[in-house]
């Protein structure tokens, strides 16, 4: 039935008319049947066109026009799901059906993408998935299923069931690029998920049964610990002469805004050597289904409260679908370790085996892209069995150094890697036997701190020093409250596992005390000043400065928690923190004004204890000369051990745990899309974008309360402080 001209098979010469009337043919308004031929001579085709960017733009245009009438989008998709049912039969082999698969995928991903950008409506409806009533459905097609299930299956299975090889690898990339034009639907959305949300890619993916889920999560992350990449294009007939794609390929994302990247990616290249594009196409979509979350909607209970708003009623009648992605990464288990729970049962389900330490070195390598640390986050917090791993591993360094090295360079980061990074710290400072052994962890230098020469310094103390360093950063540039209770959070689980802080460790320690209370003293001052004015003038009553108290109420509350920090190295740790002791009194002056602050003064009497008894062993010291630092430190050493702690008042430990917010989502799905647009080379017409706003550039700090996202990852922080407290 096909009109278009005979058309050879693989490899064989083909003019650029034939090319030229078959692409034409599928953008315009000529309905060509299921059974019809033309099919097979449009994905046989080694296309070798080079339009012009204008010409691929018209032809999404035409495209867009005619497919309500030519249903041709739902067509291929058919084709494509055929194909990749007969390349699964025979998966090792580069079939003609693979390679058809390879081009339906690319044609499908091109119009699909421009499609949804340029909806006219929030209805995907509009997007013509269906076949017209008046096709010949074939036998092997279900009335009942929607053509969106059936490819995503087929997709699904292909990237879950066969192996990346050199004979497969284009194919798993092309797929993992429909994926995510196909989600790209979420773009569309606000990043509130509500129950009128229509996303039918992304939600085919989690009707899929649990073991296909399970293959596909094992795949991805398997992509991404191996890093595959093809190092020859001789397998390849789609290549033209100078090692691009042809036709749609070639220009495509130019003017397009499509993002699948040239064959010449693929051969040995000036690429560095850890990156692969089927790695970072792998996790960008395994992120993207994590943290997809469904909004159902209950049928009402009518309420006589007549004061309860639509949003709270609205809120109330809503719940989230279980993602079986999520669920399928927190039973990731160890390959080398059949882990049965504490009452002897084993894990029923399918469960994705893996090489947790291939994941470990690969996240420790790949840590400086946020990619990565958003991985470790969903694995630190999700999948214990993965936490139990990384804490008892002997390097821990391997983790911990890129994650201090990415909050050193806070200045050049985005202001949710920071938060990220320190979660995970947080969420690994939970544990006392973690806090222990980043002591005994000696680190020869750290070539990339800058400000002074680190040598033979204890991790512990390394990551001491960075914390302390961030809140300055925080305090002079972002002025984030909540950044500050995270660093002071994770500093106060690792103050009574201190073990020999190093001097610059201490001295910063106290700093941090001296800085903090420098602002309070500002603080206090700025208030007293306009409750001063206030007196004066008792019209000016209603401008107290609630603002101000406020945030010396926040102040007071941080000065406490440093206090809290020096007081439990003193209770349980002093013998071993002589450098700590020697901090404390070379800058004993910084502590006197708090003395007697009623906020303050009972954890203050047992820093004055301690530096009574120590101060009183070096007034009995007869000294030859000046003290030195050797010789206070030698007097230090020598009365540590006669210390007895006698009258010092024992506080509770303090200790912080993370508990996520009970709506991650609306954080999380808008950041994965920010780091899929601006990290993978992904594009997405800026107009269409709901998610989150457009005008901000992806690399920015941004300042306090100007997104949803930063606002909510500062209250998680905030609750999950205040809880412990």
């Amino acid at each position: 039935m096909g009109t278009g001209p005979s058309t050879p098979r693989w490899g064989g010469e083909v003019s650029q008319d034939t090319a030229e009337f078959l692409i034409g043919t599928f953008v315009g308004g000529k309905t060509f049947p299921l059974n019809s031929d033309y099919w097979q001579k449009l994905l046989e085709l080694p296309f070798d066109l080079h339009w012009p960017d204008n010409r691929v733009e018209q032809a999404c245009q035409t495209f867009a026009h005619n497919n309500c009438s030519t249903r041709h989008l739902a067509k291929i998709l058919i084709h494509l799901t055929r194909c990749l049912q007969e390349s699964l039969s025979n998966p090792d082999e580069l079939s003609v059906a693979s390679m058809k698969a390879v081009n339906a995928s690319y044609i499908s991903s091109v119009f699909l993408k421009y499609s949804i950008e340029n909806l006219q409506s929030d209805n995907l409806e509009d997007l013509y998935l269906s076949l017209d009533e008046s096709e010949t459905i074939p036998d092997n097609i279900r009335k009942d299923e929607s053509i969106i299930n059936m490819v995503m299956h087929a997709v699904l299975s292909y990237i879950g069931k066969v192996d990346v090889s050199p004979k497969t690898y284009l194919l798993h990339h092309e797929l993992l690029n429909f994926m995510l034009i196909a989600m790209s639907t979420q773009l569309l959305s606000g990043p509130t998920p509500g129950p009128n949300d229509v996303h039918p890619f992304i939600d085919a993916a989690m009707s899929q049964e649990s073991s296909l889920v399970g293959l596909v999560v094992h795949k991805l992350l398997l992509n991404y610990i191996s890093r595959p990449r093809s190092k020859s294009s001789a397998s390849y007939t789609l290549m033209s002469e100078e090692n691009q794609l042809g036709v749609l390929k070639r220009v495509g994302s130019a003017a397009a805004n499509i993002v699948l990247f040239p064959l010449s990616y693929f051969v040995n290249s000036s690429v560095e050597a850890s990156r692969s594009q089927l790695a970072d196409s792998s996790i960008n979509i395994l992120l993207i289904l994590i943290h997809y979350r469904k909004c159902i909607l209950v049928e009402s209970v009518k309420n006589s409260n007549a004061n309860v708003s639509s949003e709270s009623l609205l809120k109330d009648e809503t719940y989230f679908a279980e993602n079986p992605y999520c669920k399928a990464l927190e039973n990731v288990r160890d390959v080398e370790f059949d882990r049965v729970d504490i009452e002897g049962n084993a894990h029923t389900g399918p469960l994705v085996r893996l090489s947790f330490a291939s994941l470990f070195d690969t996240i420790g390598m790949c840590l400086s892209d946020e990619t990565a640390v958003l991985l470790l986050y969903a694995l630190v917090h999700g999948n214990s069995d993965f936490l139990e791993y990384v804490l008892v591993r002997t390097d821990i360094d391997t983790l911990l150094m890129p994650l201090l090295e990415t909050l050193y360079d806070a200045s050049r980061r985005t202001s949710n890697q920071i938060y990220m990074v320190l979660i995970i710290l947080l969420i690994l400072s939970q544990d006392s036997s973690f806090n222990a052994s980043i002591h005994k962890l000696i680190l020869p230098s750290v070539p990339w701190y800058q400000e002074r020469l680190l040598h033979q310094a204890s991790l512990g103390s390394l990551m001491v020093i960075i914390l302390i360093r961030t809140v300055k950063y925080n305090m002079s540039k972002m002025r984030d409250v909540y950044l500050h209770t995270n660093c002071l959070a994770t500093l106060a689980n690792m103050a009574p596992h201190v073990h020999r802080l190093s001097s610059y460790a201490s001295q910063r320690l106290v700093s941090l005390f001296d800085m903090l209370s420098r602002k309070y003293a500002k603080l206090a001052e700025v208030k007293n000043n306009k409750m001063q004015m206030s007196d004066s003038d008792p019209k000016d009553d209603d401008k107290l400065p609630e603002d101000t108290s406020a945030e010396l109420h926040i102040y007071t509350d941080f000065l406490r928690i440093v206090l809290e920090i020096l007081n439990a190295i003193l209770t349980y740790a002093l013998p071993r923190n002589p450098e700590v002791i020697y901090a404390i009194m070379h800058r004993q002056e910084v502590f006197q004004p708090f003395r007697n602050h009623p906020r303050f003064n009972e954890l203050l009497e047992n820093i004055f204890s301690v530096l009574d008894f120590f101060n009183s062993r070096m007034d009995s010291q007869k000294v030859d000369g000046e003290w030195s630092v050797e010789k206070v430190l030698q007097v230090i050493n020598t009365n540590c051990r006669f210390w007895r702690g006698d009258g010092m008042k024992m506080f509770t430990q303090l200790r912080f745990t993370y508990e996520q917010e009970s709506h991650p989502e609306e954080f999380f799905i808008p950041y994965v899309w920010q780091l899929v647009i601006s990290r993978s080379g992904f594009s997405f017409d800026a107009s269409s974008i709901n998610l989150f706003p457009i005008d901000l550039p992806m690399e920015v700090s941004y300042a306090p309360g100007e997104t949803n996202t930063d606002q909510y990852m500062r209250l998680n922080v905030k609750e999950a402080m205040e809880s412990s407290v």
